[in-house]
């Protein structure tokens, strides 16, 4: 996959790829995204030495191009869900009363989003696994406003897509292009989903 990625590391279509992933991952939570995105600032990191001279890297421009475009596919993909979630209908209201996800999440989200705390919910979502799935629909589902939601929508996307580019630069920096160096990469951001998992199952604090 590294051999692969970094073949279209050059070209604009990496970000066609990025985008359309993480844009679909909210409807399909297998599709390895996170992965993609990593791999792909592994491959656009390759060979530069800009931590080490304490320059800007020569792939600068290509690691904020693609902080930019996932952040704004996953933005795209959480209103889209958000949107269907609204307008409802028979079946998806049956579907998400047979998932216990969703009706757990329904349940918290119902006046978390007007909190600060509600917020932090959502950034923390992101990078649980399937965690912007549950919490996208459920914003839709409870008819939270869009002012409540897409602005936390907005930072968790940059702050996931940020987190996964630089996990896949400094990898690349430390370790190499390697498939060791993305492998780390990949097993952190696996991590951090696996912490994310856990919080998002505690109890939303009640603000006074």
């Amino acid at each position: 996959m590294l051999e692969s990625v970094g073949s279209l590391a050059d070209s604009p279509w990496i970000y066609v790829v990025v985008a359309l992933s993480v844009l679909f991952d909210v409807f399909l939570p297998v599709l390895p995204s996170g992965v993609l995105v990593v791999t792909a600032a592994t491959a656009a990191a390759a060979g530069t030495a800009g931590a080490a001279t304490g320059r800007l890297p020569s792939s600068t421009p290509e690691l904020l191009a693609l902080v930019l475009c996932a952040a704004t596919a996953s933005v795209l993909g959480d209103l889209v869900a958000y949107r269907l979630a609204w307008r409802g209908g028979e079946r998806l209201d049956r579907a998400i009363a047979r998932s216990r996800r969703l009706t757990t999440a329904q349940e918290r989200l119902g006046g978390a989003l007007a909190r600060s705390s509600g917020g932090l919910l959502v950034i923390i979502a992101r990078f649980a696994p399937a965690g912007r799935s549950i919490v996208s629909f459920a914003a839709g589902t409870t008819h939270r406003r869009v002012r409540e939601f897409l602005p936390w929508s907005a930072l968790a996307g940059v702050a996931w897509a940020a987190y996964s580019v630089a996990l896949g630069y400094f990898g690349a920096q430390w370790l190499g292009a390697s498939w060791l160096s993305t492998g780390v990469s990949v097993l952190a951001l696996i991590g951090a989903g696996t912490v994310a998992a856990y919080v998002m199952r505690r109890p939303v604090p009640q603000e006074a």
